[in-house]
C-alpha cells in the first residue's frame, strides 16, 4: 500500500471527546475547512470531534497567538472546519501528546490557545488539570430543543455557552438541533449544555457543540455547567470556589468554577498514530 510521507497523524481522546492530531511544528500545512471536515468524517476520514494542529507558537503567527509565552500553540478546529477559540478536553489531549512524544516535559507546561495561555499540570495517576482561566456569566438566555424551551445562563469560558439547569431526564431532551431564542447567537454559534443536579456538588450533563454537534463530552462545557450549577446552589461568589463533579456520557470530570481561574481535571490519552494514504491525499489535492 502506498502511504503519504511526511503527513502523520495521531488520534486522542478525553472523556470521549476525540480529536485528529496533526503535527505541524513549522506551520507549513494548509488547513482549509474542507480538509478538517474530511479528516473528521467518521466514515470517509479518520473521524473525530475536531482537529488539533500542533504548531510552534512562533510559526502560528502573532494574529492567532498574541505573542503568548509558550512554545506550542493549539490550533483547534471544529469538526465542520470552523475555527474555535478553546477546547477544554482538547487542551488535555494536546498536552498529553506533547508529553508522550517528548515535545514538552512535565509535570507543568503551558499551551498557547486563541483564548489565551492555558497552564496544564500532569498528576501521578496520569490525569491532567488545566487552568481554564476566568469563567463569566454574561447574561440569561433560552433555547428551543426539539420544540421544548429551556432557560439558561449565557456563560463565557473563552468561548460562548448557554447552560440550562433542568429537572427533566437529560436523555429525553432532543439536543440534535438547538435553536437559540435569546440572546442573539454570536458569530459561529454557541455551545448548549443541559444539566441536572444529582447530588451535593454533583451534576450530569449533555452537550451540543457548535461546529461538531452532540458529543460525548465538552471540557469548556463542563466548566459552564459547573458555573450554572454553582449559581443554582448559591455558590457563585468570591471565596466560594467549590469543586463539582460533572458526569458526561464519556466519563467524569472534576471542575472548580471560578470568575478568576477555573480548574478542569480529567483523563486524556493518545489511542493511535498513523499516516494518511497517498491515494486519500491525492484525491483531495493535499500536499504534505
Amino acid at each position: 500500500m502506498r502511504v503519504a510521507k511526511g503527513l502523520c497523524f495521531a488520534k486522542g481522546q478525553g472523556t470521549g471527546n476525540d480529536f485528529v492530531i496533526l503535527p505541524d511544528p513549522d506551520g507549513r500545512l494548509p488547513l482549509p475547512a474542507s480538509l478538517v471536515a474530511q479528516l473528521c468524517d467518521r466514515r470517509f476520514g479518520v473521524g473525530g470531534d475536531g482537529v488539533l494542529r500542533v504548531v510552534r507558537t512562533v510559526a502560528a503567527g502573532a494574529e492567532a497567538t498574541g505573542g503568548q509565552d509558550a512554545e506550542w500553540f493549539m490550533d483547534y478546529r471544529n469538526a465542520d472546519g470552523s475555527v474555535a477559540e478553546m477546547c477544554g478536553n482538547g487542551v488535555r489531549v494536546f498536552a498529553r501528546y506533547l508529553l508522550d512524544y517528548g515535545l514538552a516535559s512535565g509535570p507543568e507546561l503551558a499551551v498557547a490557545t486563541r483564548a489565551g495561555l492555558r497552564r496544564v499540570t500532569e498528576h501521578e495517576d496520569g490525569q491532567l488539570t488545566v487552568d481554564m482561566g476566568a469563567a463569566r456569566v454574561t447574561g440569561e438566555g433560552s433555547v428551543d430543543l426539539g420544540g421544548q424551551r429551556l432557560d439558561g445562563l449565557a456563560i463565557s469560558v473563552g468561548n460562548p455557552h448557554l447552560a440550562c439547569v433542568t429537572d427533566l431526564p437529560l436523555w429525553e431532551i432532543d439536543l440534535s438541533a438547538p435553536r437559540l431564542l435569546t440572546p442573539d447567537s454570536p458569530a459561529g454559534g454557541v455551545n448548549v449544555e443541559i444539566l441536572r443536579i444529582t447530588g451535593e456538588h454533583e451534576a450530569e450533563m449533555r452537550v451540543h457543540e457548535r461546529g461538531s454537534g452532540v458529543t460525548l463530552s465538552c471540557g469548556t462545557g463542563t466548566v459552564a455547567a459547573a458555573v450554572a450549577a454553582a449559581v443554582w446552589a448559591g455558590d457563585w461568589q468570591a471565596g466560594r470556589e467549590l469543586p463539582w463533579t460533572v458526569r458526561v456520557p464519556g466519563g467524569t470530570l472534576a471542575v472548580t468554577p471560578s470568575a478568576a481561574a477555573s480548574l478542569l481535571t480529567g483523563p486524556a490519552e493518545i489511542v493511535a498514530q498513523g499516516e494518511l494514504t497517498a491515494d486519500w491525499m491525492a484525491e483531495r489535492a493535499i500536499v504534505a
